[in-house]
């Protein structure tokens, strides 16, 4: 496994449009398994392909909405798309690739999305709160999208600490 380096808003591929996975392979693994030490170096939820240069249809997401006791675990999500969303839930989000910036972005409450594992197996996921805002927030990179352009205002630092927006 290795690190990679996470593409910033100034970087013209975190806004292209990303192809389909279509090998299951040992390089896929690799990519995937370097996406998680990346995402758990930085501290974040949620880490899309393209955010580290592959303009490949994979993501992470960390579902934190776990039973007491129980550890949060990490989806990988490869061809994912939305199935179902219902609910609303208007809140501060932020991205590895926007560092330090937060806007009031509006997402579903819940989602669930279709999506192939690591070896092509198609299954289907549901979350709640955080874990479907990062859904929404993941697969929008997939189509070149950063929540600053889904933002209703971005936040300034006095708001985010107050939590008053």
């Amino acid at each position: 496994m290795a690190l990679r380096n996470i593409l910033t808003k100034e970087q013209p591929g975190l806004y292209k449009h990303c192809r389909p996975v279509t090998d299951f392979n040992p390089r896929l693994h690799q990519l995937l398994d370097d996406m998680r030490e990346t995402l758990m170096a930085a501290n974040g939820v949620g880490l899309a392909a393209p955010q580290v240069g592959v303009l490949r249809r994979a993501v992470l997401v960390l579902e934190t909405n776990v039973p007491e006791g129980e550890s949060e675990r990490l989806i990988e999500l490869i061809n994912p798309e939305i199935l179902e969303s219902s609910g609303e839930q208007d809140g501060p989000e932020g991205c590895l690739s926007v560092p330090g910036e937060y806007g009031l972005v509006k997402r579903p409450m819940h989602v669930k999305v279709r999506a192939q594992d690591r070896n092509g197996e198609w299954f289907e996921a549901e979350g709640d709160g955080l874990t479907a805002r990062c859904f929404c927030h993941e697969i929008d990179h997939l189509e070149g999208v950063v929540f600053t352009s889904r933002a209703e205002r971005m936040l300034s630092e006095e708001e985010l600490e107050s939590g008053e927006y």
